[in-house]
């Protein structure tokens, strides 16, 4: 497509050709409407892609969003995708030092072993009888409220009717959810596990009260209806790339390097003007979809624009010739590492990073956490890499706003990177930089993304990852029915900043495309 083909009208244009807009794309095409995909870059995926960042190395990352939880069985079953996903035998590990010993405590493995290992951790079942609790409260939240995902959006005394437990919607919905952090558990390591599900892309506190937290904890314990989170084979990248084998296979038109620079509407049309590298160009729909932050929204159509949003995280991409071994004499690495590898993510040390970086400071321990994909799944690997026992790891930092980096992102990137592989090598028997494979140049296989990067990247606003802070399932005084609706009666939002976006899982862009099928 090129500008001298003129104005061309759609069903559905729509903007932005991430992971959502072609769930949007797919969902219309095959309903028979005329689809056109605008997106900006010269591939599709958004965030959700998979990479080979490393020079001359057969390796494959998912580069920016790595694990699979939120997205609906009947997403992948709707649209025939052929996209698979692997559980994960083990939750997680998180190495601690007691009584001057190395130790950890490892989730999963069966309900026996990770019964023994709280015990060997806390010294009785305690904790361990407090854990099945509290996951047995989100457990029967998560088969309560995944369902309404892909559904118009319930009332907020409609959802609470149907998770029908007043005690667990006050711990998720009502009361900061370090209230019942602190209740339930008593050892400090296990309460950090706990809160690091309220902490992933989201800045706060445990007792933080907007409850940020704890919207962001409800997002993450309640994927699939379990809380699961998956490994995606052939990375995250194999997701976007069946989503627009679909999308085309129904008919819809993906036009790559065509950046959307404004949207017009009469409440009956709207057009969509592009730029590519050959000219100018619009494209007129019916209806127009906006894949991207609401940040972008306004500016597109003009509007005042939203609160400005922060990240806060620290993305990590390596790969190693090995992994390293470990410190604590029980732990295998290649459990430790196939799970969630929790570093400096205590319940204190959480709190700490925490006011440190609301300080205007880097955490002196930055928290985070590891999981290699290439244990799950090699098949992102080479062959000659996954014969010689190459894995990758992926590292996800939290409590590092964007505003820790404004005066010099470069610099203080390398800081924090150097700081927060000094908490990792504390509890590893070797240093992780002496497991780094090398590139075809000789470099170490490691890269870090800020939140500056990820706005440079993939205009994320302030590099925040849901794109604004995470909304409640339910419907708000004057919102639409899905979730997806904007002042403009023919142009909504199916990014990630939708009502009930954030994450990967094609809710938004299921919810948009239901809501244009509805209106016809």
């Amino acid at each position: 497509m090129s500008a001298t083909e003129g104005t061309h009208a759609y069903d559905a244009v729509i903007v932005g050709g991430g992971h959502n807009g072609l769930v949007a794309a797919a969902y219309l095409a095959r309903a028979g409407r005329s689809v056109l995909v605008l997106e900006r870059l010269d591939h599709t995926g958004g965030a959700a892609v998979s990479t080979r960042p490393f020079a001359g190395v057969d390796a494959r990352l998912s580069r920016y969003s790595y694990l699979v939880s939120l997205l609906p069985e009947k997403i992948v079953r709707d649209l025939g995708l052929d996209f698979r996903v692997r559980g994960r035998t083990i939750s997680s590990y998180t190495p601690v030092e007691r009584a001057g010993k190395p130790t950890g405590l490892l989730v999963g493995g069966g309900e026996e072993r990770t019964r023994a290992a709280f015990a060997r951790l806390t010294g009785g079942d305690r904790e361990y009888a407090a854990w099945q609790r509290f996951y047995g409260m989100t457990g029967h939240v998560a088969r309560r409220v995944f369902p309404t995902l892909t559904e118009p959006l319930p009332t907020r005394d409609e959802l609470r009717r149907r998770i029908d437990d007043e005690a667990a919607w006050r711990v998720l919905f009502e009361e900061p959810v370090g209230v019942a952090i602190e209740e339930t558990f008593e050892d400090d390591l296990v309460r950090g596990v706990v809160l690091t599900d309220a902490l992933i892309g989201t800045f706060a506190d445990a007792h933080d009260p907007s409850l940020a937290q704890n919207r962001c904890l409800l997002y993450h314990v309640i994927g699939g209806g379990t809380g699961a989170w998956d490994v995606p084979v052939g990375g995250m990248g194999a997701l976007t790339d069946a989503l627009a084998t679909a999308a085309r296979a129904a008919g819809a038109v993906i036009a790559t390097g065509h950046e959307a620079v404004r949207i017009d509407t009469d409440g009956h049309t709207a057009e969509v003007a592009y730029r590519t590298r050959d000219g100018e160009g619009a494209a007129v729909g019916r209806h127009v979809l906006v894949n991207a932050s609401p940040r972008e929204l306004a500016a597109l159509t003009g509007d005042a624009a939203p609160e400005p949003a922060e990240g806060a995280q620290l993305k990590v991409n390596m790969l190693l010739e090995r992994l390293p071994r470990l410190r604590d004499p029980d732990a295998d690495p290649r459990e430790a590492f196939a799970g969630t590898f929790h570093i400096a993510e205590g319940y204190r040390q959480l709190a700490t990073a925490h006011a440190q970086a609301a300080a205007g400071e880097l955490p002196t321990a930055p928290p985070s956490e590891i999981y290699c994909h290439s244990l799950t799944d090699p098949t992102i690997l080479g062959p000659e890499l996954a014969e010689r026992g190459y894995q990758t790891l992926t590292l996800f930092g939290l409590h590092t706003p964007a505003r820790l980096f404004d005066r010099d992102n470069d610099a203080v990137r390398e800081e924090l990177l150097k700081s927060t592989l000094a908490q990792l090598d504390a509890h590893l028997a070797e240093p992780l930089a002496d497991c780094l494979a090398t590139d075809a140049d000789g470099r170490p296989c490691i890269e870090a993304k800020t939140p500056l990067d990820l706005e440079r990247d993939l205009r994320l606003p302030g590099g925040h990852i849901f794109h604004r802070a995470l909304s409640w399932p339910y419907a708000e005084p004057g919102g639409g029915r899905w979730g997806v609706e904007t002042r403009h009666a023919r142009v909504l939002l199916c990014g990630a900043g939708a009502v009930r976006g954030g994450g990967v899982s094609g809710v938004p862009g299921h919810n948009a495309a239901m809501a244009v099928l509805e209106r016809d």
